[in-house]
């Protein structure tokens, strides 16, 4: 048997069991891909983060991938904040201001901050949904009256194309119970990582926003905590003008409630002399570190 490290990481939380859980393997140079999935769907979190050695290391200290039980996913944001913690905590990195992670949709780079660990988002783009309100409606199981129709249902990507459903009141958002055999469908038919719920009605003290964030499409059915989706969010804000564009503005969301494991993601978007710059992250707690046993 192989032997190999493994961490189960709590991401978007300094609580243990909140937060968005995220499985971590810290050495996977010797992993094919057909082992990664398998690893993954054994491990049964949403996603699980593998670390190697990167071929562009004048760039990257390291390259990293994800998988859910099913699939490879391009980007995700709680196991790259998971896999950084666990650099940061377990493996030496303590005494670094930031790390460069190699992804599938390019560079990210992870900092640490007052904050807790913050990774600087692709610059976001926007694009219409080819489905009318009535039918995104039916497939969250909500009313067209929950909409909450000063903005738009839109498609937005910081490295995963992400469905943005704006809703009037949390209630709402908890109240939500998409048909998710059609959700898995629609969405993989519009290359749709997941469909992102988000109001300003938060309720939680010192949030801007609520979120609830369904993935069936790659073997998720919600996702606790979503980096990505979140990172997606705050640029759909931006680029909407719905949160100021002339200043550096800061918020914080909260996402994870309704299934009981309350997590925060904040949100900084920066004014650059060209462009913003776009920072999602928080902070994480190791729950499980112990040893894979692989077959050779």
């Amino acid at each position: 048997m192989k032997k190999i490290s493994i961490y189960h990481v709590d991401a978007f939380t300094s609580v243990a069991f909140g937060g968005n859980p995220a499985g971590v393997v810290p050495d996977a140079n010797n992993l094919t891909s057909e082992m990664m999935q398998k690893i993954a769907k054994e491990v049964n979190l949403s996603e699980t983060a593998f670390l190697q050695t990167s071929e562009n290391s004048h760039a990257a200290d390291f390259r990293i991938r994800y998988f859910s039980p099913t699939n490879e996913i391009d980007f995700c944001g709680h196991a790259t904040l998971a896999t950084t913690w666990i650099l940061l905590t377990e493996l030496g990195y303590n005494n670094r201001s930031s790390i460069t992670l190699e992804t599938n949709v390019g560079l990210i780079e992870m900092e640490l901050s007052s904050e807790g660990i913050m990774m600087t988002q692709l610059s976001p783009k926007l694009k219409e949904i080819n489905s009318d309100l009535e039918h995104i409606v039916e497939l969250v199981g909500l009313r067209i009256d929950d909409i909450d129709q000063r903005f738009a249902c839109k498609l937005s990507y910081t490295g995963n194309w992400h469905l943005l459903v704006p809703v009037k009141t949390k209630e709402a958002v908890d109240r939500a119970k998409p048909n998710f055999e059609f959700l898995s469908q629609h969405n993989q038919m519009n290359n749709i990582c997941t469909t992102h719920l988000f109001t300003f009605d938060s309720q939680e003290e010192g949030c801007l926003l609520y979120t609830r964030d369904f993935a069936p499409a790659v073997g998720i059915l919600e996702d606790p905590v979503t980096g990505s989706a979140n990172g997606a969010l705050a640029g759909y804000l931006y680029l909407e003008g719905i949160v100021p564009s002339d200043r550096d503005y800061k918020f914080t969301i909260a996402q994870g409630h309704k299934l009981g494991r309350p997590g925060y993601v904040k949100v900084e978007i920066l004014q650059g002399s060209e462009s913003a710059k776009f920072k999602i992250g928080g902070k994480a707690v190791t729950t499980i570190a112990g040893i894979f046993q692989i077959p050779l």
